[in-house]
């Protein structure tokens, strides 16, 4: 019951900072996407680069449980599905999380997103078995592959030499770093 309760905690505070942010305004997300206005970018660049540090730097530490982390396969699924969630990202000014933060402050078209996202889900599942035929979701690149060796686990790595860790803390401190000296348009106004 404590993890459900805290779930919910994180979850509405992820959603109120969502807010804030102006990630439910999906102008925000057109403008970021069109370069013309890169808050949003870098605040996502800033968020993801302090993850990771806190994350790797966590693991490296011992304060991060390892049995925590879960790398996903790698597979040319993930390439179409990620095509396809820009095209939708671009057209509806919002991804899955942004759209439900959104149809939670009350916006109608983004409770339409959402529903629109569930019928999507219901339409990938009820294909699931054609889908997985055709091999789309066969693993490449060696499927759950990390790029440095990660300690106390099983999960083989592209970079046998460098620890997983370090290399997690560098690439979040690149991130941190881009956000850092991104400017705020590339274009226009």
């Amino acid at each position: 019951m404590t993890a459900l309760i805290l779930a919910i905690v994180i979850g509405a505070a992820f959603g109120a900072v969502l807010d804030r942010v102006g990630a439910t305004n999906p102008g925000y997300i057109i403008r970021m996407l069109n370069l013309s206005n890169l808050h949003l970018m870098k605040t996502i660049l800033l968020a993801i680069g302090t993850g990771a540090v806190l994350m790797f730097g966590g693991l490296l530490t011992g304060v991060v449980d390892v049995g925590h982390l879960s790398v996903k396969s790698a597979y040319v699924g993930v390439f179409v599905g990620g095509m396809l969630l820009g095209v939708g990202f671009a057209v509806a000014g919002f991804c899955p999380g942004t759209g439900l933060t959104a149809a939670a402050t009350g916006r109608k078209d983004a409770v339409f997103f959402v529903v629109g996202g569930l019928l999507g889900a219901g339409a990938y599942m009820g294909t699931y078995a054609s889908v997985k035929s055709t091999g789309i979701l066969d693993d490449i690149l060696g499927g759950k592959t990390t790029i440095g060796v990660i300690a106390g686990t099983k999960y083989p790595a592209l970079l046998e030499s460098v620890p997983g860790e370090v290399a997690g803390i560098v690439l979040g401190i690149v991130f941190i770093a881009i956000a850092a000296v991104l400017p705020m348009r590339l274009r226009g106004r």
